[in-house]
């Protein structure tokens, strides 16, 4: 690529202005932005979008990008005026569900460094004497950081900045093609002609779809309309409630509050003038799917209660010559019965709207996602055609920082990205009717109390195994995971519960802890460490890579050593040009140029093919090589315990003894007389194989090794005595324990790490290593024995400055005097060893033997750092 590459942007929303400022931030020059639209008011969802940025997400990245953007936004200024009015966010709650949800929310500010407190219902009154004092509110979360971006002023600002720094800009400008080459871009074709391009960018909100078919890109994102209404004006002593004098407000200077929940630093300044000026926080009603900000003297009012309403943004045509608030191609007629509800629910909550009507509403179109998060990166199938679409204010300034920092920074962004990437989704995820179904059951549920394990209801059995029909008659409970049905348990092992030795006996767990999880699972684990299970492991994606440059393709990319001699089995990394892990998998050597890969998911499916044609193309006669995704045509069991080999012995006449196929190698075999390939791997820690075949005899090895195992006490397993036990031996789930954001030493993966010899991202490991790590993942155990958490809850370390009441409970002060060090990923009850394990990322100066708290809707549990693996730290087991 050349060193300043022709960049063209398409779209000059709040996301398109942003990247190219980030783009010209970091030297980039040749930048062509063009518009559909005036520049002025481009007509999108940034025109109309009512700025509320709530920043606490589940999502780590998510929560980044928000902070970001609120930072960007705030040193963003025209006329003097920044384009962030930091009002502060309160959400509230008027059920006891939601309440507890809250206090789980406040969990993932404070993991993810994001200021917030748990307050009374009379606190949320100080701060917002509008709300009801009838009882309806029993608490809230309030975020002093939180607040409104004013995202046309911001776009304006950043037009200008970036024109001055040499960005063109083409306004009224439709695109309507992209020009390709080779399998890269190569121009953008508009109606004033071609402009040529070495990357283009599609920042085109929810015209993306249009803009990516014209690329033969595939973008999956559902175009819907939200209900927002302005009211006419509500009189300042209703507004202010009891202030004494309702032409003044208190008016927070720095989003602070004191813990009575009044604003401080504030002083009484004449009521707004400007009509879309607010003091107030801007505020959710999650429980009735509703949001309010001020506009002045009137309320603005947004609902997602509504029915779902998909677009075609086709079918909008173009865009007019001249935009305004009220005519703007994103903005489409209100329909006042779907807000019916909404209207009678918010002169409850907020009492002076009684004496209000609507002034003026709209149904305002947004872009919604199968998974709820933004589409971010190249497209898999052709190079340098990027995106940045389903973005919405709140993130739009980090993601474009991430986006920038990709095209950068050789493909890394600060951030991780792997919730985010275009290419996250699986084929059949892609359809129009999936897209269709799951975008609009994601805008159902935009304010729902999900629980992380919270299996989609539809569509479901879109991918099931070979194994399936035998799963279903065992009593299997599914839960679902990149479309696939994966069985969690099975009601047939119920009845072992009962013989469970009593080490052994599951524990009591909270409701929302005991949610999705069957004490079936502990039963499951107990037969696996003593008896032989076996394990449905054909949603594991895997890959042929075939050809002479394959072996080639693999020692470039990966940091162990693959090109053993055929048999060889290698756990391995996937690393970025800066050291980070982008993934780990496994490389079994089937031939001298034949290799089977099991990797995380279609990232890296798009990753390795990306690699592969660029390497045949170089050297096509010496170097070609090809990935063939092999998942769906074949199965997989995990078939592990001390017994497993006595099972196998019944069903081959392969010599499966450890001489025969050791640790770590691979072989084929014949198995009640089908083919397969036996790789000596446990996730679990316990003697076994993987073993694959041919879908279409799949039926067949499930019943020949069930049967065969029957004398032996053998069961079908689910994934939660799976999740256990690997927790128990320390094996790390990729994009849950570790990812792009940490280097192997980090992540406790350095024994993966090669030193002798090139691969992409060995440069940047020089110099680390475990003891100059500053940060660890950790192991912790659970000091009382029961508490179960969940993951992504903050940890804190022990201080005698920390207070709690006698429950455990924090008290007023305590939050302001401890902060997070960390979080946890992902945690498990261990069956084996009698104990919740949770592991966490903790600065380095975190030791062994030292006690943490973690903090989990609300209380706070003690725990202790100690050294892993917890099971079989000599390996005893697995190697048979």
């Amino acid at each position: 690529m050349a060193l300043n590459p022709r960049v063209v942007i398409i779209g000059a929303g709040i996301v398109g202005a942003n990247v190219a400022d980030e783009l010209v931030s970091r030297g980039w020059s040749d930048i062509t932005v063009v518009e559909q639209g005036p520049l002025t008011l481009p007509g999108g969802s940034t025109s109309h979008a009512p700025g509320l940025v709530f920043q606490t997400n589940p999502s780590r990245t998510m929560t980044l990008f928000a902070r970001y953007t609120v930072e960007k936004l705030q040193a963003l200024k025209l006329g003097g005026q920044s384009c962030f009015n930091q009002v502060g966010g309160l959400e509230v709650a008027t059920t006891p569900e939601r309440l507890a949800d809250l206090h789980r929310r406040h969990g993932y500010a404070q993991s993810w460094g994001i200021d917030a407190r748990v307050i009374s219902a009379e606190e949320c009154r100080r701060l917002y004497p509008a709300l009801t004092d009838s009882g309806l509110i029993l608490g809230g979360l309030h975020i002093p950081s939180d607040g409104l971006a004013l995202a046309a002023r911001a776009v304006q600002v950043l037009v200008q900045r970036t024109r001055a720094a040499g960005v063109r800009y083409l306004e009224r400008t439709r695109v309507t093609g992209i020009e390709r080459a080779a399998g890269r871009v190569t121009g953008v074709v508009t109606t004033t002609g071609t402009l040529a391009a070495d990357i283009v960018v599609s920042c085109a909100g929810f015209w993306g779809v249009e803009v990516g078919a014209m690329a033969g890109v595939s973008i999956p994102l559902l175009p819907m309309a939200h209900q927002y209404v302005k009211t006419t004006p509500v009189a300042p002593a209703q507004a202010q409630d009891d202030n004494d004098d309702a032409s003044f407000v208190t008016v927070p200077t720095n989003g602070e509050s004191s813990a009575n929940g009044t604003s401080t630093n504030g002083n009484a300044v004449p009521a707004p003038q400007d009509p879309n000026a607010a003091t107030l926080p801007i505020l959710r009603y999650q429980d009735q799917d509703l949001y309010y900000r001020e506009h002045g003297t009137q309320y603005g009012i947004g609902y997602y209660g509504h029915r779902p309403m998909p677009i075609d943004a086709a079918s909008l045509g173009e865009t007019p010559k001249d935009v305004d608030e009220a005519n703007m191609p994103s903005r489409l007629a209100f329909s006042a019965a779907d807000f019916a509800p909404a209207w009678t629910l918010s002169q409850d909550i907020l009492p002076a709207l009684r004496t209000c009507e609507i002034a003026d509403g709209f149904n305002g179109i947004f872009s919604f996602t199968p998974d709820g998060a933004p589409l971010v990166g190249q497209a898999p199938n052709l190079d340098g055609f990027y995106v940045a679409e389903a973005v919405w204010v709140t993130h739009s300034a980090g993601v474009a920082r991430a986006l920038a920092e990709v095209l950068t920074q050789q493909g890394k962004s600060t951030l991780d990205l792997s919730e985010c990437e275009l290419a996250r989704f699986e084929t059949v995820q892609l359809t129009k009717e999936y897209v269709a179904e799951t975008s609009a059951q994601n805008f159902v549920e935009v304010y729902d109390i999900i629980h992380p394990l919270q299996p989609r209801e539809s569509p479901r059995c879109l991918r099931v195994t070979p194994f399936y029909a035998q799963q279903r008659d065992l009593g299997a409970f599914f839960l679902e995971a990149g479309a696939w049905e994966r069985p969690a348990w099975y009601e047939a092992n119920a009845k072992l519960v009962a013989d469970l030795p009593p080490e052994w006996q599951p524990v009591d767990r909270d409701a929302w802890a005991a949610r999705f999880y069957s004490p079936i699972a502990a039963a499951e684990a107990w037969k696996t460490r003593t008896a032989v299970a076996m394990y449905d492991m054909t949603p594991l994606r895997r890959l042929e890579i075939s050809g002479p440059g394959a072996a080639d393709l693999l020692l470039r990319l990966t940091t162990g050593n693959v090109a053993r001699k055929p048999g060889a089995v290698t756990y391995t990394l996937l690393l970025d040009a800066h050291g980070g892990v982008r993934s780990d998998i496994t490389v079994a050597r089937l031939a001298d140029d034949l290799f089977q890969v099991g990797v995380n998911g279609p990232v890296d499916t798009a990753y390795f093919a990306r690699e592969a044609r660029h390497q045949t193309l170089r050297d096509p006669a010496h170097s070609r090589v090809s990935v063939r995704d092999i998942t769906g045509g074949t199965c997989g069991l995990g078939l592990w315990g001390p017994l497993a080999r006595d099972v196998i012995s019944k069903l081959t006449q392969d010599d499966f003894s450890d001489k025969a196929l050791g640790y770590f190698r691979c072989k084929t075999a014949s198995i009640a007389g089908v083919p397969v390939r036996a790789l000596r791997l446990s996730y679990v820690g316990e003697l076994g194989w993987e073993i694959y075949a041919s879908a279409e005899h799949g039926r067949k090895l499930w019943d020949a090794v069930y049967t065969a195992g029957e004398q032996f006490g053998i069961i079908a397993a689910g994934r939660q005595a799976f999740n256990s036990l690997r927790l128990e031996k320390g094996f790390r789930l990729w994009g849950t324990d570790v990812n792009a954001e940490h280097n192997p030493f980090e992540a406790g993966l350095g024994f993966a790490v090669g030193r002798d010899r090139a691969f992409v991202g060995a440069a940047a490991l020089h110099g680390k290593s475990t003891e100059t790590a500053g940060r660890r993942l950790r192991c912790l155990t659970v000091d009382d024995g029961c508490s179960v958490v969940l993951g992504k809850e903050p940890v804190f370390v022990v201080s005698d400055d920390t207070t709690k009441d006698a429950d455990g409970e924090e008290k007023d002060g305590g939050e302001s005097e401890s902060r997070a060090v960390g979080y946890v990923t992902s945690a498990a009850f261990g069956f084996t060893v009698g104990r919740p394990i949770a592991y966490a990322w903790l600065p380095a100066t975190v030791k062994i033997g030292d006690k943490v708290e973690i903090a989990y809707f609300g209380r706070r549990i003690p725990a202790t750092v100690v050294a892993e693996p917890l099971y079989d730290p000599k390996m005893t087991r697995l190697r048979g």
